[in-house]
């Protein structure tokens, strides 16, 4: 049986295609040669500065070649790559890095005073990387560039590699602070296609030999656009895809989204495929079209894909009418589990928000693990069979409860739910838990109601998520005080920016006169969640 490493993939590609280019930022063309020759750079420093088979090497930087390179890297030395959301506050930054072992840190000079402060509260680090960008690059890191470009020959570890061999992705987790999902290269090799895409009529290849064998008769890879961040999934296994095909990966060099440079890269780079996050990517790119119609060339453009978050309608066919001969796949998935459900939208055919078709051998689950009745209109969890993570590092008991095993399956289940309808596609309902998705970063409401609770006038605070036009949900702070006491709006965000990332301050701020617990202490979110989507939604008339 075939099975997949990803530097064995990436350097049959080199060898193939030396001059084609693998990834293009701004101005900057690096070919695949050059990929694959700073990858060794790196991958040998690492290696000579004590780090081991499945050392964890931490990728704490914003979009750019030096993020596929970290990756690549990794993947040459046999050890594990870890992304770190650079959206993070301190606390959790050195939570995640010291719960995923990490022996090795890059990162971009804009995070020195952060990872200076914290520094102390990481003793496992062995090598740390700076990547200059324009901010002060401290003296106790070595500079990124310098190692990248030191000659070498091609890097295999004494170790060797394994398709066993691990990505850390890291997600939030239930109580807030984040888990790593541990997924085998052979696994998320096949589960993202194995060099086949269907979008240029490529099926899966057999073996590494089938991968070059193409690539030599002539099949052009694709050009992609991750517009979202590398550290999420969505960005992370759109470029993958792109690279196991032979195609490249577009970076922009701006750190804020800006939907006129995408469309300028797009024509410019001539990109086969954006990925993106919903809504809060997809409505400003609309608007951008809608206000310069025809000034891009998006001839080239064949796909955009999203994950993570919704992606109404009513912007699918705003794009549809500018771009006709793309297509728009919208991917129900997480990091746990790739491939869960799809939606499909072209021109005179599109998909209704959150309706979705059924990955192969997916199953929606009754609370007692019954497949829901098509019709019926019961609700019920999806689940995941085929190729998904080993689980979560260092947490068995999450593992346990996502992945399980039913009818002598292992299924992944990561808690989306769903009904199924008569025809077979699902309607999707969101997380059975109380969990925030505000333009695709997952916000659990325990983490910020205790930071509120925490100032001296709050006596009680709770989080829900409600409607937002672009970001799929937005924050709502619920907020009771005691008798006498006052707290504004500002104190309340300005609260929540002090100790956590900069999305998880709430948006909207209510005082109420009881939160109205249970006796047994229990919240109804739902009740405050309506409550407050309604209060919301008449202060914005």
């Amino acid at each position: 049986m075939t099975t997949w490493q990803f530097a064995d993939i990436f350097e049959a590609i080199a060898d193939v295609l030396p001059d084609a280019p693998a990834q293009r930022h701004g101005d900057t063309v690096y070919s695949w040669a050059e990929f694959d020759r700073r990858a060794d750079s790196l991958a040998a420093d690492l290696i000579g500065a004590g780090l081991g088979q499945q050392s964890k090497v931490a990728a704490y930087l914003y979009n750019g070649p030096e993020y596929l390179e970290v990756y690549y890297a990794a993947f040459k030395a046999g050890m594990a790559p870890v992304n770190v959301n650079y959206r993070y506050g301190p606390g959790e930054v050195t939570y995640l890095l010291d719960n995923a072992d990490a022996e090795a840190i890059i990162f971009h000079a804009s995070f020195a005073p952060l990872l200076e402060a914290i520094r102390g509260e990481l003793p496992k680090v062995k090598a740390w990387y700076v990547v200059d960008d324009g901010s002060d690059v401290p003296a106790w890191a070595k500079r990124y560039e310098d190692v990248a470009t030191a000659k070498t020959d091609r890097t295999k570890p004494p170790w060797g590699r394994s398709p066993d061999d691990l990505l850390l992705l890291y997600t939030g987790g239930t109580t807030g602070m984040p888990k790593g999902v541990m997924w085998r290269h052979d696994d998320l090799v096949n589960v993202l296609g194995a060099g086949g895409n269907p979008f240029i009529g490529a099926p899966p290849a057999e073996d590494v030999t089938e991968i070059r064998a193409r690539l030599e008769a002539g099949q052009k890879g694709v050009s992609s656009l991750p517009a979202c961040p590398l550290m999420h999934g969505t960005g992370q296994f759109s470029a993958f895809i792109a690279l196991v095909g032979g195609g490249s990966v577009v970076t922009m060099p701006n750190r804020t989204f800006d939907p006129a440079l995408l469309w300028r890269t797009v024509s410019d780079a001539e990109v086969n495929a954006i990925a993106i996050v919903g809504d809060a990517f997809a409505r400003p790119m609309l608007a951008e079209l809608d206000a310069n119609p025809g000034k891009y060339d998006l001839s080239k453009l064949l796909v955009i894909n999203s994950s993570g978050v919704m992606w109404s309608q009513e912007v699918k066919d705003g794009l549809l009418r500018h771009i006709p001969h793309v297509i728009l796949f919208d991917s129900l998935g997480s990091s746990e589990a790739v491939g869960l459900a799809a939606s499909v939208s072209a021109a005179g055919a599109s998909a209704s928000t959150a309706r979705f078709s059924l990955g192969n051998g997916v199953r929606v689950l009754t609370p007692d693990d019954r497949d829901v009745e098509p019709g019926s209109g019961d609700v019920g969890v999806i689940a995941l069979p085929g190729f998904m993570p080993v689980g979560y590092y260092k947490d068995p008991e999450k593992t346990a409860r996502t992945f399980r095993v039913l009818d002598g399956q292992r299924y992944s289940v990561p808690g989306d739910c769903a009904t199924v309808d008569a025809d077979g596609t699902i309607q999707l309902l969101g997380r059975g838990s109380v969990v925030i998705n505000t333009g695709g970063e997952k916000v659990y409401p325990e983490e910020v109601e205790e930071v509120i609770k925490q100032l001296p006038q709050v006596a009680d605070a709770v989080c829900v998520g409600v409607p937002n036009e672009r970001f799929g949900e937005a924050i709502c702070a619920v907020v009771e005080v005691y008798p006498d006491a006052t707290v504004t709006d500002d104190e309340v965000r300005d609260a929540v920016r002090a100790k956590l990332a900069g999305y998880k301050v709430p948006r909207t701020v209510r005082l109420v006169d009881s939160i109205g617990r249970s006796p047994a202490g229990k919240v109804d979110y739902q009740r405050l969640k309506a409550d407050s989507a309604a209060e919301v939604a008449g202060a914005e008339r």
